[in-house]
């Protein structure tokens, strides 16, 4: 069933760390590699989110232009957001394809080793609701396997490609490993959902504070569209942090906020929030584990 209520008018005191009146994360979608591709066996190559649209070959001819655009991503965007995040000490948390890391297991290597925590974004980058029910199951059992292959550790995290198929909660709740999904856009607060008789956490995600919208029509122009909405978003949530603390995420792509205009607008963004006390910047699974510990399922209170 659909939840129009959520918390209501009283929503929950998060109690973030240190008195933090946000949490705020930032999500790098690490997917290159795992795209659709016509040499990986696909009908076509990828046709979306990146500098134009794609679709201008027929199905079955590889768009050489469009695979270098992903490229770029792994190449060259990854390594100028890192190192951005690097030089300013701060966390994130990739939602990375585990394809996308087995084709360049730098990324895992320099992720891990600078304590960015990894949520499985699939094997594939690949809508799940396209899949039969045994291919979804089988692909997340493949996914967390090469992921804790290439890392040392399992992801407890999940984020699949929008959307999720009615199924996918459930599979992953029987999977047994994942302590949230962010497969929801619907609060700015984790919360607790039953599946089968077990709590699930879910640690909801953003399309809106995203940089997906420079590849959307009528979206994000320049780094300024982005810097200014990031900023008001920011703004709002801090101010009414005072009274009711919040989270606030942050989308990033490696072939898009990596270019060097748009990294400058993150840039500027990260600076601005370092000037403002009280602020939380965490890892995606620092706000499941802290709601685990200060906000229990129902069932376990009881």
């Amino acid at each position: 069933m659909r939840d129009f209520v959520g918390y209501g008018p009283e929503a929950p005191n998060p109690c973030w760390p240190g008195g933090a009146r946000l949490a705020l994360q930032f999500a790098l979608n690490y997917e290159e590699g795992a795209e659709r591709s016509v040499l990986d066996g696909d009908l076509r190559d990828e046709l979306g989110l990146a500098e134009v649209p794609g679709g201008r070959l027929p199905a079955g001819e590889r768009d050489l232009a469009y695979e270098s655009m992903y490229e770029f991503g792994s190449r060259v965007g990854v390594w100028r957001i890192l190192r951005l995040f690097a030089e300013r000490q701060l966390p994130l948390t990739l939602f990375a394809a585990a394809r996308a890391l087995e084709r360049n297991p730098q990324v895992a290597l320099a992720a891990t080793r600078a304590g960015h925590d990894i949520c499985c974004h699939g094997w594939l980058w690949i809508e799940p609701f396209r899949l039969t029910e045994d291919e979804e199951r089988e692909q997340i059992v493949r996914a967390v396997a090469s992921i804790q292959a290439l890392t040392g550790e399992r992801p407890q995290g999940w984020y699949c490609r929008y959307g999720p198929s009615d199924r996918t909660r459930r599979l992953l709740v029987e999977e047994g490993g994942f302590l949230y999904d962010s497969d929801a856009y619907n609060d700015e607060l984790p919360y607790w959902v039953q599946w089968g008789g077990r709590s699930h956490l879910v640690v909801p995600y953003t399309m809106d504070a995203n940089d997906g919208k420079y590849a959307a029509p009528a979206g994000f122009v320049s780094g300024d569209d982005f810097f200014t909405y990031l900023k008001d978003s920011f703004d709002q949530l801090y101010l009414e942090g005072a009274d009711s603390a919040r989270m606030m995420s942050v989308g990033l792509h490696a072939r898009i906020s990596g270019r060097p205009g748009r990294a400058r607008a993150l840039a500027r963004f990260l600076d601005y929030v370092a000037g403002h006390p009280d602020v939380w910047i965490c890892r995606r699974i620092d706000i499941a584990r802290h709601w685990i510990a200060q906000h229990p399922t129902p069932a376990a209170e009881d």
